[in-house]
């Protein structure tokens, strides 16, 4: 009788890469999928700037990273590795100004998918699309297709179903109350890459960019750009500190410094200069017109005192309230606990079955990390069954 197949339920990018790897060493691999097309938040995301992965030196890079685990999990498949994965795939990639990886120009997210589905298919996979898992055991996976329960035999089984953010691609974290049912610890899953909601109102400069700024929480920095929105402020910087400020309650604050380069003193010097203090700004400091505009929420003291003027400017203030809601934020933090796992990220309670992708708990920011602790966290189990 022949050997069970390895069942992958979900065809996102730790699923997809999963099976291509099972594939090349000879394991018969089927993917379960419940949307009508694979990694539909993989092209989604990709409408926003298709980064990949990073080029940082890898000890760099998986400083990104909030769990030893997954930085231990993307140091094996590393962003060298997926850039050379990619072209394998017929996938060239370059090198963009922030160190971003993305695909050669011209090359489009669904082109990178189907270069992906097209190497899976030669490999033999089989991908079953509309099935929604609803069980499993030790042996068997359940799904509903069509509205009928169909028992799958599995040799092995592999969980790549994704977070809880941006639930109209599938990524609806249904699975969460399954595996607390069967006693699997779930940690909550929260906002990540998330904007933040501000105490004050920055409606009036909503779509304005501060470029070149740096964002302070505590001991926490990070530059970049952010962008006002009608709710507070969004941007790699936010993104970043998300991690620091989930540590502590509600409201907060952070500190924005729009002169990273400068010292205070040296700023103060250049606001003493006789003239129009709006033009000071502009024209000796060079600040933009939207990090002037932000300044004029300042109380006039603060804003026609050099001393004063000069702490704001490297200490902004901005009170925050909350994150965003859960379903518009990019990524999620929380997820399937480690210590519920083995080292090769097989359920202690369900052996033969693993988890992947964005359903553990780790988080990271934009700029090709969400993306590669996905592959390389596919990689990883793959490359641990045997």
């Amino acid at each position: 009788m022949s050997k069970p197949p390895i069942v992958i339920v979900g065809a996102g990018p730790a699923g997809l890469i999963a099976a291509q790897q099972l594939a090349i060493k000879g394991f018969n691999v089927y993917i379960y999928e419940q949307n009508k097309a694979a990694a539909r938040k993989f092209l989604v995301a990709g409408h926003g700037g298709f980064n990949l992965t990073h080029n940082e030196d890898i000890d760099t890079f998986i400083e990104n990273y909030d769990k030893v685990e997954i930085q231990r999990i993307v140091k094996h498949f590393n962003n060298k590795a997926t850039i050379d994965w990619l072209g394998k795939l017929g996938v060239p990639t370059f090198i963009g100004s922030s160190g971003k990886i993305f695909p050669a120009k011209g090359i489009k997210p669904i082109q990178v998918l189907r270069a992906i589905l097209t190497k899976l298919a030669d490999a033999g996979v089989k991908i079953h699309y509309g099935y929604r898992m609803v069980d499993f055991d030790k042996g068997e996976v359940t799904f509903v297709y069509h509205e009928e329960r169909i028992r799958i035999p599995y040799h092995k089984l592999i969980l790549g179903l994704g977070g809880g953010s941006w639930s109209i691609t599938g990524s609806d974290a249904k699975w969460v109350d399954l595996l607390k049912a069967k006693g699997v610890q779930v940690n909550t899953l929260e906002s990540a890459n998330s904007g933040v909601n501000t105490k004050e109102e920055f409606s009036t400069l909503a779509g304005h960019v501060l470029k070149n700024i740096q964002l302070k929480f505590a001991e926490h920095k990070k530059w970049g750009e952010i962008v006002f929105t009608s709710y507070g402020i969004e941007g790699a910087p936010v993104y970043y500190l998300n991690r620091f400020l989930r540590q502590q309650p509600f409201p907060n604050q952070l500190f924005l410094d729009l002169k990273p380069t400068y010292t205070v003193a040296s700023v103060e010097r250049e606001l003493e200069n006789e003239g129009n203090i709006t033009s000071i700004l502009r024209e000796k400091l060079k600040l933009s017109q939207t990090a002037i505009q932000l300044l004029k929420f300042l109380d006039k003291e603060t804003y026609t005192n050099p001393s004063k003027l000069a702490l704001a400017i490297k200490d902004f203030p901005i009170q925050i309230t909350s994150f965003r809601p859960i379903d518009e934020v990019i990524s999620t933090a929380g997820g399937v606990s480690f210590a519920e796992l083995s080292n090769s990220l097989e359920l202690l309670k369900y052996p033969h079955v693993f988890c992947i992708g964005e359903m553990l708990d780790w988080e990271a920011p934009t700029g090709g990390y969400l993306l590669q602790a996905c592959f390389s966290s596919g990689v990883w189990v793959s490359d641990n069954i045997k």
